[in-house]
């Protein structure tokens, strides 16, 4: 009897109910993948050539380490099943390092380098962010090779090991492999659902762009009974010049910092998202930010700004003096509809026609430099893969046209011209980069299902060529 879609969900579903996925979660959760740290570099490099292709032992992929361009950063793993090139070519993207484990910090004295099961909570670090994400690609084709014996398409496994420090070389060797990451679509598995009852899409992320707002006027503190009133204050000018950025209610004032449109296939995805209210998250601020929009819009089509830091003087021990400096560490959160690469330009346009000359912009080199990105949601990739979700778990999914956060999509988009589509299998309560960062058991499962069926349905001829 021929193999039955059904029976590949079913088989994707055994893999976790028989323990197979958990045993497999277990081994790459016990590599210490800290890509923050540079003594981890053995690690890195051991997660790609044999923790994570001895999952895929039998599978007929042939493995490759690419070497990072970037000397002394963690290297990628290239697992390609090529069946015949005139099928399409799915790459299936992930990253295998993770953020500090924080050890010692955790609850109970959970151990971030091993699974914890505590009912439907699986505690460790990567469980979610992101290893046992592509795990679940992994083994939803397992199954699906299992019940068909072939995929019905080409499958490249390509997952890095710099991600959460910025994916360091990551375009040099997009461009140097190029014809060997070459894809009709691009797949990752990362981040959370908006909801636990409903599965979703995300079509890129917002970019980021992180400054420093300065204000120097002199050389050492003075005696504030003495020189209080007569020397200007930072503080104060600063506390100015950023009451100008945004409004007393949050709309942005900076001309260019948000978009002159957006998109109306964005706008419609906005419109149909559905949220859940997480216990010991915060709701929304109803009268924060731009009016008119929803939060949809507010969070994933518009604009954000935040004030990450702001200090003078010694909030520790202040101490009774005029300071000499002030500073505030901002960040700017960007859809494509807006260029990041004029963000600090605009501000400075804006701070100088407000009579904030002296306010010194120094832009910051850190992991949110990522550019935004985001596949139009009415792209024909899309459609396929919502129809394909919507089939196996009886509903629609929310398809978010770009992540709120940052991540390297627009790498991928740029340097290999494919569709970018992400399919998240956590929530917004699985504290990721923090102590006890943990995966929801029944959204695992659920999500081995998902990926099995688009699987399915991509070998089966519904892909878009």
């Amino acid at each position: 009897m021929p193999g039955t879609r059904q029976r590949a969900i079913e088989r994707a579903h055994e893999s976790f109910d028989s323990g197979r996925y958990l045993a497999h979660l277990r081994r790459l959760v016990a590599m210490p993948t800290e890509s923050q740290m540079p003594d981890r570099l053995p690690d890195l490099v051991r997660y790609c050539a044999e923790t994570l292709p001895g999952v895929l032992d039998g599978m007929g992929f042939e493995t490759a380490v690419l070497e990072n361009p970037e000397a002394g950063r963690g290297p990628a793993m290239l697992s390609s099943r090529i069946e015949d090139p005139a099928l399409p070519s799915v790459l299936i993207y992930g990253h295998g390092d993770v953020v500090r484990g924080l050890a010692g910090r955790w609850r109970d004295g959970r151990d971030p380098w091993s699974v914890t099961v505590a009912g439907d909570f699986w505690f460790g670090r990567g469980t979610v962010d992101k290893k046992g994400q592509h795990l679940i690609a992994i083994e939803a084709l397992r199954a699906v090779l299992a019940e068909r014996g072939r995929l019905g398409f080409n499958a490249k496994v390509f997952v890095e090991t710099g991600e959460e420090v910025g994916s360091p070389g990551m375009r040099a060797l997009l461009r140097r492999d190029h014809s060997r990451l070459a894809a009709d679509v691009f797949i990752g598995l990362d981040g959370p659902r908006q909801t636990t009852f409903m599965p979703e899409l995300k079509l890129g992320a917002r970019g980021g762009v992180a400054f420093d707002l300065v204000v120097r006027l002199r050389e050492g503190a003075h005696h504030s009974g003495h020189w209080g009133g007569v020397l200007a204050d930072p503080g104060f000018i600063l506390a100015h010049a950023l009451a100008t950025v945004v409004t007393p209610k949050g709309r942005i004032r900076v001309p260019g910092w948000v978009p002159a449109e957006v998109p109306a296939s964005v706008r419609d995805a906005c419109g149909a998202i559905v949220f859940e209210d997480i216990a010991g998250l915060p709701e929304a601020d109803p009268d924060w930010g731009e009016p008119g929009l929803s939060k949809a819009e507010r969070i994933f089509a518009w604009t954000s700004v935040i004030v990450l830091a702001f200090v003078t003087g010694h909030p520790d021990a202040p101490t009774n003096a005029v300071q000499p400096e002030a500073r505030a560490r901002l960040q700017v959160r960007h859809t494509v509809d807006v260029p990041g690469e004029g963000i600090v330009s605009a501000l400075r346009a804006h701070l100088d026609a407000e009579g904030f000359g002296l306010v010194e912009i120094v832009p910051v080199m850190e992991r949110d430099a990522f550019p935004p990105a985001r596949t139009d949601p009415a792209d024909p990739w899309v459609t396929m893969i919502a129809e394909s979700m919507t089939r196996t778990a009886g509903a629609a999914p929310n398809v978010i046209p770009n992540s709120s956060g940052s991540n390297p999509s627009r790498l991928f988009a740029e340097e290999l011209g494919t569709p970018v589509i992400w399919v998240p299998n956590s929530y917004a309560g699985c504290n990721q980069h923090g102590p006890d960062e943990h995966a929801l058991a029944p959204l695992l499962r659920e999500g081995l299902g998902l990926m099995a069926g688009i699987w399915w349905d991509i070998g089966e001829g519904a892909a878009p060529r």
